[in-house]
């Protein structure tokens, strides 16, 4: 050292002479915090007794929390703040070192973090789970210069308050999505019945916009007796109670047209299990309704035709037997009469009982005798539909008219031929006419048996309806006039 100083200009020796003498003072009154040892290899910082107060000082009223631990992880120092986040008293601390506070895995993570920070500053957040509780960290962690080796400093942020508002408004979005993909309207209420949220759904039931406005005043619901709710503001009072309601039938008499809707109710829970309000769904139950209606009206209808259905084969049945020659001939026209009224019933079946094409019902009936596109059969102004009622009546006369044509009629000889044509009489009335030809002349029984009752009697539904049968020489003709029912 004395070489070097003899070998430097008078000038530079004065001048660090100068600094030598500045540096002793300054650490003699105070003014340095510490001393930077410059060496080979590394420098070496001695805290002064002055400078560590400072610093103290400064650490203590950091909200980070702060701790410096030595090249073999013992503890030099921790400020107020890292105790207060892994809930210890510092000298709890000191005596047990930082990792007596950290879970196995959190302890690896600071491990890693102290490890990957040898070559300069280096970052890692972690999940830190102590006596129950479960903290977001960041730990930061720099090498720490001392005098007898590198030891590590190291800060910890708490940064879970910022990953739960996070999720909480990831949640909240979720929530978000939900009700605007929700067939149902959701309407959201705050503790006094106002509401703060609504979905699009809402828009197909609220007359106006319902945020902003009293549950009660914007939808106006009304419940049926006996319901256990008679008035909309006690959904609001039931969910801040902190229960639920599923199901609750009710009518919006308020919409345009009026709606049946099914309600439920449930409180809407806050961070905590608090109640912050409720949360309202109401599904559009009208088509339903509608549906179920008309089943208990098909129902009802059913009901009634089965009834008329047994009714009509027991008077087949009498009559058939009273004009049969034996059983034999019983069996035979019973079969064929109650098989054209099972087709009859199989076209219904087939349109819903909604109406019969009579096009549909003549060649039903015909099928086994004709073809509809054969010479044989011609209609003509036939694309009119009927009444159930009125449809298998008409099926029962055209089953016996055409049972007669191939006995003694058109259709028992290849010349004959069967014309059906049809017209509107008048907003009420339907006139059909059936005209045979080509077959053997006609003579007139001198009987009347059950077929001719039947063909007779079958449509007779008021003044001017019913059937009348002319035995001309050249063909049968029967005219038929029944009530137009679509």
């Amino acid at each position: 050292m004395t070489e070097l100083l003899d070998d430097l200009p008078p000038d530079e020796l004065k001048r660090r002479l100068f600094e030598a003498e500045e540096t002793l003072r300054a650490i003699r009154d105070g003014e340095a915090d510490a001393v930077v040892v410059r060496a080979a290899e590394d420098d070496a910082i001695f805290a002064l007794a002055g400078g560590d107060d400072s610093y103290r000082a400064i650490m203590e009223a950091m909200d980070t929390g702060a701790i410096a631990l030595d090249a073999q992880e013992g503890l030099l120092y921790a400020n107020a703040a890292f105790c207060a986040l892994v809930g210890c008293a510092a000298a709890d601390l000191e005596q047990s070192g930082l990792f007596a506070y950290l879970d196995a895995v959190s302890a690896k993570v600071v491990r890693d973090t102290i490890a990957q920070a040898e070559s300069g500053r280096h970052q890692t957040q972690f999940v830190q789970t102590h006596k129950g509780r479960t903290r977001h960290l960041v730990v930061t962690a720099a090498p720490l210069p001392l005098a007898f080796g590198t030891g590590s400093a190291l800060t910890f942020t708490d940064v879970t308050a910022r990953i739960e508002a996070q999720a909480a408004e990831e949640s909240a979005r979720i929530g978000r999505a939900v009700m605007a993909s929700a067939n149902e309207a959701v309407i959201v209420c705050d503790r006094e019945g106002r509401v703060i949220n609504a979905n699009a759904a809402v828009s197909t039931i609220a007359d106006a916009d319902p945020v902003g406005r009293m549950f009660e005043d914007a939808f106006p619901l009304d419940f049926p007796i006996g319901s256990g709710v008679m008035h909309p503001d006690e959904l609001i009072a039931i969910a801040n109670d902190g229960n639920a309601i599923k199901g609750l039938e009710a009518s919006a008499s308020f919409t345009r047209p009026p709606k049946d809707l099914l309600v439920s109710v449930a409180p809407l829970r806050l961070a905590g299990e608090a109640i912050g309000g409720s949360v309202i769904t109401l599904i559009d139950l009208t088509e339903r309704k509608t549906i179920e209606k008309r089943q208990s009206l098909l129902m009802r209808e059913l009901d009634h035709r089965v009834k008329n259905t047994l009714t009509m084969v027991l008077s087949i049945g009498s009559r058939t037997i009273a004009g049969a020659s034996d059983l034999s001939d019983f069996r035979h026209k019973f079969t064929s009469r109650i098989q054209a009224l099972a087709a009859t019933h199989n076209l219904l079946a087939d349109a819903a009982w909604t109406g019969l094409g009579l096009a549909a019902l003549i060649q039903t009936e015909l099928a086994p005798y004709v073809s509809s596109a054969g010479p044989k059969l011609v209609m003509r102004g036939m694309d009119h539909s009927v009444s159930p009622d009125v449809g298998i009546a008409f099926g029962l006369v055209i089953h016996e008219l055409a049972t007669n044509a191939v006995k003694y009629g058109a259709l028992s000889q290849e010349s004959g031929i069967i014309t059906v044509t049809g017209r509107q009489l008048d907003s009420k009335l339907f006139e059909v006419v059936w005209t045979e030809s080509g077959g053997p002349a006609v003579v007139q029984p001198t009987k009347q048996g059950f077929g001719q009752t039947l063909i007779a009697r079958s449509l007779k539904r008021g003044e001017g309806t019913g059937a009348t049968v002319n035995f001309a020489p050249g063909g049968l003709i029967c005219r038929l006039v029944f009530p137009i029912e679509a």
